[in-house]
């Protein structure tokens, strides 16, 4: 089984161009199934139903969030509604609309996807290690998927190995620079600490570049905007063994 995981997209002209992309991409690699991080994939920052809207029908299967899924309220009503929408599962229960976690049913297999949040230099979330633990005995899937949505490398791959042997992957968003230490750990499970960005190339983490460096220089609030002109799509391939849940090969890609 092949599964795509594809970084942050940003904005419309992300969400554009991994339309454009990712059809062609599905049937050249055999893809089965698609996650996409979509937190920031309207234009603004957050995302909104349209947004969420056009990445399903542009052929994404599953959305995961991060720490913008809930800047737009118009969202809210959406992740309750909406099966395959993924928001971090470390929000808090109750009062945090959405889910963390979905089974994807494909049939002959089962896929379970999970969403969580870091806590170093970000929202201070219940903990994403004792958080995993929970919901792979909830799942009970052979297969696992995790978007680790954080900051720090550190925290990003402790999760990795924490999880090695108990999920077939461990993709790391949030940061929008791809990295390049895709893995296969020790006992099966794939691993990447940040799969990129879906958006503009010339950019500062898809923000205008000027916008950004004003911002760091001058110390003034600047409203960010997005970027133009060439894009990339940041994305990873998965190759899992169905019986056995673990990663048999994974290929990083950058798209432009």
């Amino acid at each position: 089984m092949k599964i795509l995981a594809i970084g942050d997209v940003v904005g419309a002209i992300g969400s554009s161009f991994l339309r454009s992309k990712l059809p062609s991409l599905k049937k050249t690699e055999g893809i089965d199934l698609v996650i996409a991080n979509g937190e920031n994939s309207a234009d603004g920052n957050g995302i909104t139903p349209d947004s969420a809207d056009f990445l399903f029908s542009s052929g994404a299967d599953v959305l995961t969030g991060g720490n913008h899924s809930f800047r737009r309220r118009e969202m809210y009503d959406y992740y309750d509604q909406s099966p395959n929408i993924l928001r971090p599962a470390n929000f808090p229960e109750g009062t945090t609309p959405g889910k963390g976690a979905v089974i994807y049913d494909m049939g002959r297999y089962q896929v379970g996807i999970i969403n969580l949040m870091g806590c170093l230099f970000l929202k201070s979330l219940d903990d994403p290690f004792r958080k995993a633990d929970a919901l792979l005995k909830e799942l009970g899937t052979k297969i696992t998927i995790v978007d680790f949505h954080a900051e720090a490398t550190a925290e990003k791959r402790a999760l990795g190995y924490y999880l090695d042997g108990r999920v077939s992957a461990v993709f790391g968003t949030h940061t929008h620079v791809q990295t390049a230490d895709e893995q296969i750990l020790e006992n099966g499970t794939g691993y990447i600490t940040d799969v990129g960005m879906t958006g503009p190339l010339h950019s500062v983490l898809g923000v205008t570049a000027e916008l950004a460096i004003s911002n760091f220089r001058d110390k003034l609030p600047v409203k960010f905007e997005t970027a133009q002109g060439k894009c990339c799509m940041d994305c990873i391939i998965f190759d899992i063994d169905e019986k056995s849940g673990r990663t048999r090969s994974l290929k990083r890609l950058r798209i432009v």
